[in-house]
This record gives structure tokens, C-alpha cells and sequence, in this order.
């Protein structure tokens, strides 16, 4: 018989992440009810730094990588010890890793309301910022297979197949999407563009939910909830199909989020395909966790950690049956660019993470502390508070979603559209605005209801830092023993269940990626789609850090209802240049892709300074430090020299002559803005100047005639 070995487990780490888990998730949601607020009240948006395209982005970060990401730490750092029988391998790692985090979070807080931005959706962060996620990520995996490595448990536990593979593949998925080319400290350019930037975005961005907001959160799932149940896992075989089924065909779904657009009709297809199939690996493992409680559903009636754990596996099954939905066809040429998208993505942002994240802290907090939970009642109302918020949020917006949808495609007995006004249609949905910002506000109240009830939890505590443990030293075992299951001889093998699970995620994005920037063919070019003047690459940069891609998208799809309202639909070949692209997701305002000379200068002058003015009853913000801002081309010569080295045809030597083209355009715009009206002194010299140059340039290529046919 084995010598019993004494050790301790690292509460410390497990508590640092749970606090900043809940006191970013204060900040993120906070930030997110603001943002619901000023779609009602625009006076609420002040402007440069606080404005609803700036806050966005930064709603999106503290969710999901500050609230949600320390609660995936938390749960790892507390379940990996106690699974694998050990402390973790390094605690100095440990901190490293918990301070780094936090000063991503710092960092991410202070750029994004500055407008630094690469505008990636999930990927906003600045380059240096990229960098230190990596760095911060090897930390943490070094750390996770030094303790893996140094276990006492043989045996590898469900849950630490989702963190395996969570691991590998945000690794994967962050560098890919991170290769770019700097320009400045503060800004870079993408190595893929157009098309290619979409794909690459969106492979990246649903994985990003896959792996970041789902297989870790399973991995929680599968340790924490048999723990508050007090029951095994229902259905060991079923673990398996779920796991090894959920990584290889996740992967594949990316282009469900860009249907009907610019992008090859087979890679389309590969996504609606995968994304239908995902729906049974998804429920695979929802009804695993939902059948853990046999024998134990009445405790749910009293448990308040069971009642936020049975809700969130809910969730988290209405989400992954909604999503495959929405990548059929028919449903997303509805859904898609409405807030229908918005709904779902909170069910399962609020619901399935949330929730799971609350119900760990509930369960943990009182444990560590080696006391009783402060109020059961807290909790109770906590949950009913947060339930009540999910259906007030989700329920309008389902609402507004089908409103838009109907009134965006609605033609009248004579064939014209019957809401020829884009604005029509916001007014419409404003009471349903209204309705999510009661179930955010719902929501955000049980969240700080339940911070409380954890603080007064760890009060009337006492801490236990180092919990004694015991056990006996791992034996060598054979590769297989009599009676084993097949799958027995990956369990006790974390290198090849870290090959393997690399070799399936990585299979979908090759195939999908690599003909997309190999194969010429598959992006037909324009002859008459050249490359931004400097002046207009400028504007395009502060179109991006302003967030206007966060209401605004930039491609019309081939419905006679868009092009009836927004002109020709979009062609693949006219985003050869776009670095990034920025098709966005959401239409709050109207399609620009055709914007270019639909207006006069002076429209988006006046727009820019007062969008009322222009359009009555409109909720975009007003951007007046536009017309007083300086316009900054300093750094336009290093931008035209990046772009050239990544494939943007700039004659040779262009950029030594990049700066007095822009001012010699600059001029043209202020010579049209006097001649309609707006004598404003130095505004050649102003931001407004260059955002007008690339508004007017939006769309406008392919009706050029081309050189041939002249």
C-alpha cells in the first residue's frame, strides 16, 4: 500500500479570482446598463471618452474577460487541486497569473474609452495588450500542466478534459486572430483583409464563446454541480461523446454569423452544416448536468446554489438550441443585424454564465471560510431578482428583434418599401429599449445583492487559507487494466488528450481558412476598387475608434428589401483593402455600405455635430469634438508603409507624399462645406474633415466605369 502524503490546497488563489470575479461583474454590468440607457436617452452619451460606441466595447471586455474570466480562474484554480490531489505546481505562477490578469483588465478599461481599438468584436485590444494575453495565458497553462503533471490522482476527471482543451484552443484561436502588423504603439493592421478578415474574425470570435464562455464553464459544471447535488455525474459514456463531439464540431460554426454576406457560399454552408450538428453534443452535456440532480430536485426548492445551477444549464440548453437555429438560413436572414442576436447572446451571457458563476461563489464562499452562507433569503432573492431580469431583458428584445425583421422587409401594394425611413423602424422598438434596460436594472440589483450577501459570508468567517489534505502518491498502473474502458488509457494521459484535442480543433479551421487565403479565386477582384487616399484611411481609423461598426454595419445583403434601401448589394471584391473589415453585426442605425455621395458634406457636417438636427427622433450620440479635435496626420506615412507591406498596392515612395495629399483633400472638403453653407475656419485641419472623405468614398468604387469601357 501506497505512503499517505500530507499536503495543502491554495485557497488564497481561488479567493483572489472569486472577489474580482464579482467586483468586475459589478463594473461590466453596471457599464451595460448604462449602455441600454443611452439607446433611450442619448443626452447620456458624453462624449469623446463615454459615448455608446466607446462603451460598447467595453462592456463586451469586462463580461466576458474580467467577470466571466477570473470566474473560470476561480473554478479551475479551486477544482484542479482537489481533482488532481495537489497543490498547485507554483504559487508565485499562481499570483503572476492573477496580477497580469488584472492589469489586462486595467489596461483593456483605460484604451477602450480612448478609442483604442482594433474594432474585432471580442478582440478590440490594442496589440501590446495581445501580447500580454499571451504571456499571461502561457503563465497560466505552465502552471495547469506543472500540476497535472505532478498529480497524486491517475485518473483524469471530465472536468479536466474542458480545461485541457480550453486551454489549447484560445491559445490557437488568440494568435491567429492577434497577427497583425504595428503601426504605432497604439495601433496595427490585420494581416488578412476583407473576406478574409471576416472569416478569420468570425472562426475566431464564435470560438471565442465556444471556448472562453462554454468549455470551461462545462468543465465547472461537470466538478461543482455533482459537488452542491451531492450526487455522481449521471452518465460517465455520455461525458465522453460530449466532450471529444463538442470540441471537434464547435470549431466549424464560426461562419454561421456570416450568412447571405460576402463570403463563399461553400463556406457558409460548412458553418450552417456544423452548427445544426452542434446541437447534440450541446445537449448531451445539458442533459448530463440536469440528470446529476436525480434524486435530489426536491434540495432545489430549498438550496438557493442549486436553483442557480439548474438555471443556468437551462440556459445554456435554450442558448445551444437557439444558435443552431439561427444558422439555418431562413431564420437568419430574420434574426441576423436585429436584436434578436442581442437576446441570445445575453440568455446566454446572464443565464448560463452568470448564474454558474453565482452559484460556485454561494457554494464556495461559506467553505473556505469555514461558516455558513450569511442569508439564505439573499440568495433566494438574488436568484428570483436575476430570473425575473433574464425574462425582462430577453423577452422585449426577442420582440424587437421580430419588429425589426418585418418592418426592415415590409413593401407596400405599389412594391415600395412601407418604412422607406430607417428611422421609423428605432422608433418603433424604443418602449422594448425600455423594457431591457427594466430587466438589466432587475438583474444588476440581485448581483449587488448577492456581492453583500458574500461579504458579510466572509465576515462572520474565518478564512481558510491552506486546507490540510492527504493522500496516497500516484502508482504506475498499466496502459490498460482488466475491466478498463477504452477511454481509460487517455484519462491518465494529459499530453496526448492535449494532441488530440489540438488535432480536432485544428482540422475545422484549416479547412476553412487556408482555401480562403490560398486559393485567389476565391476573392474575384474589381478593377475599379483601389486602395483609401491617406485622408480617407485617417477617417477610416477614426470611424473604428469612435465604434460606429458597433450600430453600423457595412454589407448589404442580397435582398430585393436592402437593395431597395441601400443600393447594390456587396461584392467580396470591394473589401480587398479594408483592414479590418467592418461588415459589423448589429444595425441600430442604417447600412453604410452605399453611403458614399448619398449626402452632401454638409449633412455629415451637421449630422456629426447634432444628428437631430438631420434626422428627428434620432438616438445616435453627437460627436462635436469631431469639428474641434485636430486631425493628426503625422502618422500617416507609417500606416501607408504598413499597408504596402501587407499587400495594399501604394505606388513606391507614396508615402513621403501621403501627408500633403491628405491636406490637399482636406482642402477640397472645407472648399465644399463653404460652398453649402459652412464657413467653419481651420476645418480642413479638424477630424470632421477626413471622417467626411471616407464616408463620401463608402460604396463608390463599383460605380466607377472601368478604364476598358470608357
Amino acid at each position: 500500500m501506497s505512503n499517505i502524503q500530507k499536503f495543502q490546497y491554495d485557497n488564497r488563489i481561488t479567493r483572489a479570482f472569486g472577489t474580482a470575479s464579482f467586483i468586475w461583474g459589478v463594473v461590466g454590468m453596471l457599464v451595460g446598463l448604462i449602455i441600454a440607457l443611452q439607446l433611450i436617452f442619448p443626452v447620456l452619451n458624453y462624449g469623446p471618452w463615454f459615448t455608446f460606441g466607446r462603451l460598447r466595447p467595453l462592456h463586451t471586455n469586462a463580461v466576458i474577460f474580467a467577470f466571466v474570466g477570473n470566474g473560470i480562474f476561480m473554478g479551475v484554480y479551486y477544482s484542479l487541486q482537489r481533482l488532481l490531489k495537489t497543490r498547485m505546481w507554483n504559487d508565485k505562477l499562481s499570483w503572476i497569473h492573477f496580477w497580469s490578469w488584472q492589469v489586462v483588465i486595467l489596461c483593456a478599461a483605460l484604451t477602450l474609452p480612448m478609442g483604442l481599438t482594433t474594432s474585432a468584436e471580442y478582440a478590440e485590444l490594442i496589440w501590446p495588450i495581445d501580447i500580454l494575453i499571451t504571456l499571461v495565458w502561457v503563465v497560466f497553462g505552465i502552471n495547469m500542466f506543472g500540476t497535472i503533471l505532478t498529480r497524486r490522482e491517475s485518473h483524469l476527471y471530465v472536468a479536466i478534459w474542458f480545461y485541457i482543451a480550453t486551454w489549447v484552443t484560445v491559445a490557437v484561436l488568440h494568435i491567429v486572430r492577434s497577427i497583425e502588423l504595428p503601426v504605432s504603439l497604439t495601433q496595427s493592421y490585420p494581416l488578412f483583409s476583407g473576406v478574409q478578415d471576416a472569416l478569420v474574425q468570425w472562426w475566431y470570435g464564435h470560438n471565442a464563446v465556444a471556448f472562453f464562455l462554454t468549455t470551461p464553464y462545462l468543465g465547472m459544471m461537470y466538478y461543482f454541480l455533482p459537488k452542491a447535488a451531492n450526487r455522481p455525474v449521471y452518465s460517465y459514456k455520455l461525458s465522453i461523446v460530449h466532450f471529444w463531439a463538442l470540441i471537434f464540431i464547435y470549431i466549424w460554426a464560426g461562419p454561421h454569423h456570416l450568412l447571405y454576406s460576402s463570403l463563399p457560399d461553400w463556406v457558409q454552408s460548412l458553418g450552417t452544416v456544423f452548427s445544426i450538428m452542434l446541437i447534440a453534443p450541446s445537449w448531451g452535456g445539458m442533459l448530463n448536468g440536469l440528470l446529476t440532480l436525480r434524486g435530489a430536485w426536491d434540495r432545489v426548492r430549498q438550496d438557493p446554489v442549486l436553483k442557480f445551477m439548474v438555471v443556468a444549464v437551462t440556459a445554456y440548453g435554450m442558448a445551444t438550441f437557439e444558435g443552431p437555429m439561427l444558422s439555418i438560413k431562413s431564420f437568419n436572414a430574420i434574426s441576423h443585424f436585429t436584436d434578436w442576436t442581442i437576446a441570445h447572446v445575453h440568455v446566454g451571457a446572464l443565464g448560463w454564465n452568470g448564474f454558474l458563476t453565482f452559484g460556485v461563489l454561494y457554494w464556495l464562499w461559506p467553505r473556505m471560510y469555514r461558516t455558513s452562507l450569511f442569508s439564505t433569503k439573499l440568495a433566494n432573492t438574488h436568484f428570483w431578482l436575476g430570473t425575473l431580469g433574464i425574462a425582462i431583458y430577453a423577452i422585449p428584445l426577442y420582440w424587437a428583434g421580430w419588429t425589426q425583421a418585418l418592418m426592415w422587409k415590409e413593401f407596400t401594394p405599389e412594391g415600395t418599401l412601407a418604412w422607406g425611413n430607417f428611422l421609423d423602424t428605432v422608433k418603433q422598438i424604443l418602449p422594448m429599449y425600455a423594457m431591457r434596460a427594466v430587466g438589466g436594472t432587475l438583474y444588476f440589483v440581485g448581483v449587488i445583492l448577492g456581492v453583500y450577501n458574500l461579504f458579510k459570508t466572509a465576515g462572520q468567517g474565518s478564512f481558510l487559507a491552506n486546507e490540510d489534505a492527504e493522500a496516497p502518491a500516484r502508482e504506475k498502473r498499466p496502459a490498460t487494466a482488466a475491466g478498463d474502458y477504452w477511454h481509460r488509457w487517455i484519462e491518465s494521459r494529459p499530453m496526448q488528450m492535449l494532441l488530440f484535442s489540438t488535432i480536432l480543433i485544428a482540422i475545422g479551421g484549416i479547412v476553412q481558412i487556408l482555401p480562403m487565403v490560398f486559393i485567389e479565386s476565391q476573392v474575384p477582384k474589381i478593377s475599379t476598387v483601389k486602395p483609401y487616399t491617406p485622408l480617407e484611411l485617417a477617417g477610416r481609423d477614426i470611424y473604428i475608434s469612435e465604434g460606429c461598426v458597433g450600430c453600423h454595419s457595412q454589407q448589404i445583403r442580397p435582398f430585393r428589401s436592402e437593395t431597395e434601401r441601400y443600393g447594390e448589394y456587396s461584392k467580396s471584391g470591394e473589401f480587398i483593402y479594408d483592414r479590418p473589415f467592418l461588415w459589423g453585426s448589429k444595425r441600430t442605425g442604417p447600412d453604410l455600405m452605399r453611403e458614399g455621395a448619398k449626402y452632401p458634406d454638409s449633412w455629415h457636417y451637421n449630422h456629426m455635430m447634432d444628428p437631430t438636427t438631420m434626422s428627428p427622433g434620432s438616438i445616435m450620440p453627437a460627436y462635436p469634438h469631431l469639428l474641434e479635435e485636430p486631425l493628426d496626420l503625422s502618422s500617416l506615412p507609417g500606416k501607408i508603409t504598413a499597408l504596402r507591406t501587407l499587400g495594399t498596392p501604394y505606388p513606391r515612395d507614396f508615402e513621403k507624399y501621403a501627408i500633403a495629399n491628405a491636406q490637399e483633400q482636406a482642402q477640397k472638403v472645407a472648399s465644399n462645406l463653404a460652398t453649402q453653407g459652412i464657413k467653419d475656419q481651420g476645418i480642413e485641419s479638424k477630424k470632421i474633415a477626413a471622417v467626411i472623405a471616407y464616408l463620401q468614398r463608402l460604396g463608390t468604387d463599383i460605380k466607377v466605369q472601368p478604364a476598358a469601357e470608357k
